[in-house]
């Protein structure tokens, strides 16, 4: 019968609609109709009576329309636009009637399926009526109900469906039939378009020629004016040229004036600049004094403070020992510690004082000091009376100089100045009068500036009188100048700490990082050609190296350049690996000189440094090349080269070119430089030559000086010949040294002389023109102005040849060449012979088979030439057949040619050059291999094409199959010479099958074509499954919002046939068999992308919903690292607060210089821990640093794109079919890709309060209270936007209190949010704020807190133990509140209570069972108060505080049932624990506890004793009663010895008694209680066993008495043995316990 339920499908209603769609389909079918009517409709409107007439008229011909008037285009016009909207619904008509059809088709087999399953269920019910089975005829008949249905519904479908078919097609026909009317109109305008193109044709070809007219004559104007410009050009050239002749004498005029006065204006600038220099220098060594001494009072600061905290933990320590010890003697430690600390004021007030005195006495000092100082400097400055001369400011100049130098220099210094002045004679003082004079007239200003820089800026430190202050010897012996040993252990293990601190070993992975920690760009800071007083400014790039995150601290620069030196480095904080940080070097130079040094950086993992260079300016002048050779010329021939002067420095000069063997050119110019040179020398050797070269020592060193005295040495023998050459003045001017003959044929050309700028060249041509046949050689050097630069050298060569043939391009270029193409040239050749002769070309043999000279002889004309044709095919053998003339490097080819003379020994050669190259073009990777693509995707692949020519080359891949794409440019391009291009293969097909195929790439060049192969092989797939889409698109998702697509995986394999549909398979492998097929989404790590289910099974003809979710978040390491600042700013205001604190209790020790010393130093010590604490500080998400950094991040993140491909594998089978966890075998050909498209922008509803923070944690509230939090919400879109909250649990603790339903754009509401606990507990809710740009997710977190408290009692009992009556003890306990909210109690007594008068009016509890009694308030104080008090009975307990009660019992009688029951109660309402209070009096010091109990635990109104029976009988008898008749008290001791088995002997049974002493504070004879246990022997006799018999028991202390048992041979299980014995106890009375022994034996349970 089950089986009989399989003939229809399970989901056999979705094969036919419902009525809601067909009523939805009926409508959508009948649209169109209504729309083809109205248009039908427009176009008879648009076509009225008065026009029908034009209508006719187009259809009898077009000929009437040639004469349109504006109503007529009008109409034209409009009758286009009709046409064209005909012929679209004739389009969409024919696609609506094609959709029609089909559907009809469709529905009619829909109704032969169901007549045939009528047939089937008819047939099941007749056999299943005969069979007698009426369930299934039932339902059968039920299912022949809803096929008849089914089939009526799609009758009514089919008819409507024909009548919308109908309708469509007379649309259809009144459309053909208004196309037909409008036929005619359509040919017209064909015919008339066609007539305006060749109308356009013809007036073009007529604009044409009137163009070409217009052109041919400008050509002729252009050619008229280029020939008038040639005369005009002519013309001018010829004047250009008078005018810089004229401009060449004027200019040698005026370089003979410029030249003096440059020399005056440089000497002068020259003083100024030394002067500057030596002012600087002064001022440098002050700076370089002074932060020596600033360095060494940090030192000693420093030793101070580790002195003085040693001081403070010796003197803590000393008052810790001292506090303890007068503790120890009962004194008042605290009255000794402030008479102590009122002391130790006074003495420093003491100290202080002296101290004061003492500086005041030294201040005094020093002032008297410096006085008598000044008035020495008076007197010795006070001009002598017989004086005449008044000292000048040059005077006061050389008198500093001269101290300067007796100070720091030596003796010789001062003996060469006075020698040198001494030989100068008077001719040069009377000079330097002159100019002194002139100098101090001309700028009155110079004196005072002048008086100004020479005195020193400090005063006294330059004086001879100055007298430097001794300190004390009082002073210096308090304390060694190094500091104590202790101090310099303590300063040892301070920089310890901190290195150790500072530096650690970086290690990830079991990995160390061993290396530089941070690589800088550049690597060389380098500042080139500076100039003194400019700043220059460049930035170094830090690049983190290391493994992970690290940080980076600057140190400083080395001690030399922090003058000049500054870096600006704002540290970074945690830096991640391969992260970079910026750090700007200032250099601002004060001196000329080269510097060098470190930028020194600390690192978690160690220090670095970058390297600094600092490079003046200088002249680095070279030539090109030291030898120039012209190679053979012939005698008159004319040729020249270039030498270049390069100048890679910073530093221009100037330049001479010269003859190695001439010495100077001798003219005016260089007369009147001398005499420049004579006056500047001699002003130098009087005053520059002392402070100048005093200061170019001490900066530039030797090398400089020594370059100065030989250029001084270079300019007195130019003094000398000038003074040699004075006489012969005419001569001098017009005669010049006579030239060689080899500077005839190698001369200079007109550029000799000039100044060659920094970075900067100068080309020089080199004329050969040879006069005598022979070798010629000549040497030129090139002197330079500027004493450091070194004079050069060259050598020209040449040879001058007398032959009357010659070739005049002795170098034949064929540029590039490529094999296997033909290359021509000719080449011609010049004799200067007066008759014909015979040449013969020839070839050198090994280029034979390649070059070739047509004709090979020939004769040549007098004094004419002869042109001779070359031939250039290179082979593919050149390289080998070339040998030595060609470089397979290079690929140069130098082929010598010779032409042989007649009569002549000497041939003619010439030489062709040519570089060869080949065209290949190659194709890497030889082969493509694509491999499995299926037909839902695309395969790229990256090729790349290399140009092994030298010549750029077309190219382009041709015949490309359809299913192959090259890109980009669709492989068309050209590539440069040894250039590799890159290109992607797009592979992509529409059937299962393998493709063998080739790329062709054709290249192309200016001779040739050639064409390369590539192999290229793919397998086509075709999968078992398919998605609905291959790319989605999501909407712009805002952070933290989730946006949702759907997507089918759809499994169409229904049939093994291929007739019906393409068979799954892989390539041309078998194909897939039907069956349900399995997939599974592989997602990539840490993507905001989730795909539910994302694995499943789809059977088939079935499909399977997909949900893919985007949930854009921001990345965890970004939110961390904005988090840190915070965390790092919140722990610097920590410990400044902490550093705040501590100096203001030293302040009065510390002055104000030393504490900001401290203060720094502490800084420095804090700010080294805070790295370490926050690294190892875990940021956790509900941390408030880590939500405000991600409000932050949020409000300012930009919108981005992120694109992302996920795999769907897929594997034959049902995933659940697999055994255990055994994976399912997917295939990876069969692989479907979903490409999904995910922009992020920001949240348009922000919350604006608390940070930005979405998480509102409500804290702790205490059970049963409220809290309130507001939260302020603002729109930061342009537009309003609707409101929309999600539910919260109407039963939970969280309730929105106000509601709104717009929010626009830019306003700020506030949601006032409640939570209230019912209970204890942790809850949690999230409050979605919905709008339609985005959702805004609110996390609402509260915790219920209920009365949680602790106590130290174990098992709610606390036993007070025995006290004597009369006496009170007293013991403790703790409550501890273990709940975050602080706690109201309260402590009742029972006793107390208001129903204890109602209890006490009720049956005593001893009248009850045991079972039944609740009693716990025992026997109580005979005068009515609680024999049990506590203390405190209410008050507060603070949160994770502990509360000390302490609980008194004072016992008023003997009474062993005291009890009562303590309870706490909390708020006023709760019993949080219940304290059961027992307790035991006596009147004297002994007790015995233990054994059964033989009374109630009530007191009796009455008191009976119990008395033995000996002793009773004594007491009857008449006399006094004996001392001997004592009450006896009865002890009850029960034992069962416990056998069940027979066979295996069972352990004794035992009982304990405790003899106990109570301690008191009563007198007593007697300290202890002593015991005994009579008739021992007879309980051994009866299986008795007992320790101890007797003993003693101290005060406050009890003893255990062991009794065990084990029944003796005789013994009879039928009758318990019972046995007594008399316990003794004496103590301050004697007391007797009659102790009765109760024995028995149990065998079963």
């Amino acid at each position: 019968m089950e089986d009989d339920g399989s003939l229809l499908p399970e989901d056999d209603g979705s094969l036919l609609p419902e009525d809601g769609l067909l009523e939805d389909e009926r409508d959508e079918l009948e649209d169109p109709e209504f729309d083809i009517r109205c248009l039908l409709q427009e176009a008879e409107d648009d076509m009225d009576p008065g026009h029908s007439s034009s209508v006719k008229e187009l259809d009898t011909g077009a000929d009437k329309l040639k004469k349109k008037t504006a109503e007529d285009r009008t109409q034209a016009f409009h009758l286009r636009q009709n046409l064209s909207a005909l012929d679209k619904m004739h389009e969409e008509q024919e696609l609506f009637i094609e959709k029609m059809r089909g559907e009809l088709r469709t529905c009619r087999q829909r109704q032969d399926l169901i007549g045939k399953q009528q047939e089937a269920v008819a047939a099941e019910i007749a056999t299943e009526g005969e069979a007698g089975n009426m369930a299934t005829v039932g339902r059968l008949q039920a299912v022949s109900r809803r096929l008849f249905v089914e089939l009526e519904n799609e009758r009514d479908l089919q008819s409507r469906t024909e009548a919308v078919l109908k309708e469509s097609e007379n649309a259809m026909w009144h459309i053909e039939i208004q196309e037909g009317r409008l036929e005619a109109f359509r040919t017209a305008d064909r015919e008339e378009a066609e007539a305006a193109g060749r109308r356009l044709q013809v007036r073009a070809a007529q604009q044409l020629c009137r163009e070409q007219e217009a052109l041919g004559k400008m050509e002729r104007n252009w050619l008229l004016r280029i020939r008038k410009s040639l005369h005009t050009q002519k013309e001018l050239g010829l004047r250009h040229q008078k005018l810089l002749e004229d401009a060449r004498k004027n200019h040698k005029v005026a370089v003979r004036f410029l030249k003096a006065s440059l020399g005056r204006i440089r000497e002068q600038e020259k003083k100024e600049e030394m002067k500057c220099q030596e002012h600087m220098r002064r001022r440098m060594d002050a700076v370089v004094a002074l932060k020596g001494s600033i360095s060494a009072n940090r030192d000693t600061l420093r030793k101070f403070q580790a002195w003085g905290h040693a001081k403070a933990e010796l003197a803590e320590q000393r008052v810790q020992a001292e506090k303890k010890a007068i503790l120890a003697q009962g004194g008042d430690a605290f009255r000794h510690l402030v008479h102590q600390r009122r002391r130790q004021e006074l003495e420093a007030q003491k100290r202080a004082f002296e101290e004061e005195q003492k500086l005041r006495k030294q201040e005094i000092v020093s002032r008297i000091l410096k006085e008598e100082a000044e008035e020495d400097k008076r007197k010795k400055r006070r001009p002598p009376t017989n004086a005449t001369h008044r000292p000048t400011l040059r005077d006061k100049t050389w008198n500093y100089i001269s101290d300067f130098c007796e100070e720091k220099t030596t003796a010789p210094a001062n003996t060469y100045m006075l020698d040198y002045e001494a030989a100068a004679g008077p001719g040069p003082s009377r000079l330097v009068d002159v100019i002194s004079s002139e100098l101090i007239q001309g700028d009155p200003g110079a004196s005072s500036e002048e008086e100004t820089l020479a005195e020193p800026e400090i005063s006294g430190l330059w004086n001879e009188d100055y007298k430097p202050y001794q300190v004390p010897k009082e002073d210096v012996d308090r304390k060694p100048v190094g500091g104590t040993k202790m101090d310099k252990d303590i300063l040892a293990r301070t920089v310890e700490r901190l290195r150790s601190r500072v530096v650690h070993k970086q290690v990830v992975l079991g990995r160390e990082f061993q290396g530089r920690p941070f690589n800088s760009k550049p690597e060389l800071l380098h500042f080139k050609d500076f100039d003194i007083g400019k700043v220059y400014k460049k930035k170094i790039t830090l690049v983190n190296t290391t493994y992970t995150i690290n940080y980076c601290k600057l140190v400083g620069v080395e001690e030399h350049l922090r003058d000049f030196i500054h870096v600006d480095f704002d540290p970074p904080g945690p830096l991640s690996a391969g992260m970079s940080c910026e750090v700007l070097v200032t250099f601002k130079p004060m001196i000329n000189k080269d510097l060098e040094g470190n930028i020194s950086f600390l690192a978690q993992t160690g220090e670095f440094s970058v390297p600094l260079k600092c490079s003046t300016k200088k002249c680095s002048l070279s030539l090109d090349k030291e030898l120039i050779d012209f190679g053979s010329y012939v005698v008159g021939e004319t040729t020249s080269r270039t030498i270049t002067l390069t100048n890679t420095g910073g530093l221009g000069t100037s330049f001479k070119f010269l003859p190695a063997s001439e010495p100077c050119e001798t003219d005016d110019s260089q007369s009147i430089l001398k005499l420049s040179s004579l006056l500047t020398y001699e002003d130098k050797s009087l005053y520059d030559k002392a402070a100048t070269s005093l200061s170019e020592q001490q900066l530039e060193g030797t090398e400089s000086s020594q370059a100065d005295m030989q250029s001084r040495k270079e300019l007195e023998k130019l003094d000398k010949e000038q003074e040699e050459e004075q006489p012969t003045e005419p001569e001098r001017l017009t005669t010049a040294i006579p030239p060689s003959e080899e500077q005839t044929e190698i001369t200079l050309g007109e550029i000799t002389v000039g100044e060659i700028g920094p970075f900067s060249s100068i080309k020089v041509p080199v004329i050969f023109t040879p006069v005598v046949p022979g070798n010629v050689q000549a040497r030129f050097k090139v002197m330079f102005k500027n004493p450091q630069c070194p004079t050069l050298h060259f050598r020209v060569m040449g040879v001058a040849i007398d032959v009357p043939v010659w070739v005049p391009k002795p170098s034949v270029d064929l540029k590039i060449c490529m094999y296997d193409r033909l290359y021509q040239d000719s080449v011609l050749v010049h004799t200067r012979s007066k008759a014909a002769l015979r040449l013969k070309f020839e070839v050198c043999k090994e280029l034979r088979a390649h070059l070739e000279l047509l004709p090979e002889t020939g004769y040549i004309q007098a004094q004419s030439s002869y042109s001779v044709q070359l031939k250039f095919l290179p082979r593919h053998s050149l390289p080998e057949d070339a040998g030595r003339y060609f470089d397979k490097e290079t690929r140069v080819l130098e082929a010598p040619m010779t032409i042989w003379v007649a009569d002549q020994n000497k041939p003619v050669e010439f030489t062709v050059h040519a570089i060869v190259t080949t065209s290949d073009l190659e194709l890497s990777p030889s082969e493509v291999d694509f491999g499995y693509c299926t037909i839902y995707e695309a395969i790229r692949t990256e090729i790349s094409l290399h140009n092994h020519s030298l010549l750029p080359q077309e190219f382009g891949f041709v015949k490309l199959p359809k299913f192959v794409d090259v890109q980009p440019n669709d492989g068309f391009g050209t590539i440069l010479p040894w250039e590799t291009l890159q290109f992607d293969v797009i592979f992509s097909h529409q059937g299962p099958e393998e493709h063998s195929f080739k790329l062709t790439c054709k290249a192309s060049h200016a001779v040739a074509c050639r064409c390369f192969k590539l192999s290229c092989r793919a397998v086509g797939v075709h999968p078992p499954l398919e998605l609905s889409h291959y790319q989605i698109k999501f909407a712009a998702t805002a952070l933290y919002d989730t946006s949702v697509a759907t997507v089918y995986v759809i499994n169409s394999h229904l049939s093994a046939s291929s007739r019906t549909h393409s068979k799954p398979r892989i390539g041309s492998e078998d194909a897939s068999p039907v069956g349900p097929m399995s997939f599974e989404f592989l997602l990539p790590p840490d993507s905001p992308i989730t795909v539910s289910p994302s694995v499943g099974t789809v059977w088939p003809g079935k499909r399977c919903l997909v949900q893919v979710a985007f949930r854009p978040v921001l990345p965890e390491k970004l939110i961390r690292q904005e988090a840190l600042p915070l965390l790092n700013k919140e722990m610097e205001t920590k410990s400044f607060r902490k550093d705040t604190a501590s100096q203001r209790k030293d302040l009065h020790r510390l002055s104000f210089s030393v504490l900001r010393m401290q203060n720094r130093d502490k800084l420095f010590k804090v700010s080294v821990p805070h790295v370490l604490e926050l690294r190892k500080r875990e940021l956790k998400p509900s941390s408030d640093e880590y939500q405000a950094a991600r409000a932050t991040l949020v409000r300012a993140f930009q919108a981005k794109f992120d694109t992302f491909v996920i795999p769907c594998v897929v594997a034959s089978g049902d995933i659940k079919d697999r055994k255990g966890s055994e994976p399912p075998s997917f295939s990876p050909h069969n692989t479907l890709y979903l490409e999904l498209w995910c922009p992020t922008v920001a949240p348009s509803v922000v919350v604006t309060s608390h940070k930005g923070k979405t998480i509102f944690n409500f804290g702790d509230v205490a059970v049963g209270h409220r809290s309130i939090k507001k939260v302020s919400i603002q729109n930061v879109c342009p537009e309003d936007l609707a409101l929309d909250f999600s539910l919260l649990n109407p039963n939970g603790p969280f309730v929105l209190l106000n509601h709104s339903s717009l929010l626009r754009a830019g306003e700020t509401q506030v949601l006032v949010l409640s939570f209230s606990p019912h209970e204890s507990i942790l809850a949690q809710e999230t409050l979605d704020i919905i709008t339609k740009r985005g959702t805004l997710t609110l996390t609402l977190v509260g915790t219920g807190v209920a009365s949680m408290i602790t106590c130290s009692i174990e098992g709610s009992i606390l036993n007070m133990g025995y006290v004597i009556a009369g006496e009170s003890v007293s013991s403790g306990f703790k409550l501890q509140n273990s709940s975050l909210l602080p706690i109201t109690f309260s402590i009742h007594l029972d006793s107390l209570s208001s129903a204890r008068d109602q209890d006490q009016q009720q049956l005593p509890q001893f009248l009850s069972s045991p079972s039944q009694r609740t009693e716990v308030v025992g026997t109580q104080n005979l005068h009515g108060q609680s024999v049990f008090s506590v203390a405190p009975v209410k008050g507060v307990m603070d949160p994770g505080k502990t509360q000390d009660f302490t609980v008194t019992f004072s016992p008023d009688h003997e009474s062993l049932y005291f009890s009562d029951r303590l309870q706490v109660v909390l708020f006023e309402k709760k019993i949080s624990h219940q304290i059961l209070l027992k307790g035991a009096a006596r009147e004297h010091m002994m007790f015995v506890e233990g054994g059964d109990p033989l009374d109630v635990p009530v007191e009796s109104l009455t008191v009976i004793p119990v008395f033995d029976p000996k002793h009773r009988e004594a007491s009857s008898r008449p006399g006094p009663p004996s001392p001997e008749a004592e009450e006896l008290r009865p002890i009850l001791v029960a034992l069962d010895y416990i056998q069940f088995d027979t066979d295996t002997p069972a352990p004794p049974a035992t009982r304990e008694l405790q003899v106990g002493c109570i301690r008191t504070t009563q007198p007593s004879p007697k300290k202890t209680v002593e015991f005994s246990l009579d008739s021992v022997t007879s309980l051994q006799h009866k299986g008795f066993s007992i320790e101890p018999c007797r003993g003693s028991v101290e005060r406050g202390q009890t003893k255990t008495i062991s009794i065990s048992w084990v029944p003796p041979a005789d013994f009879d299980p039928d009758h318990p043995l019972m046995v007594s014995a008399l316990l003794q106890l004496r103590g301050d009375v004697k007391e007797t316990y009659k102790v009765i022994f109760v024995a028995q034996v149990v065998t079963s349970p």
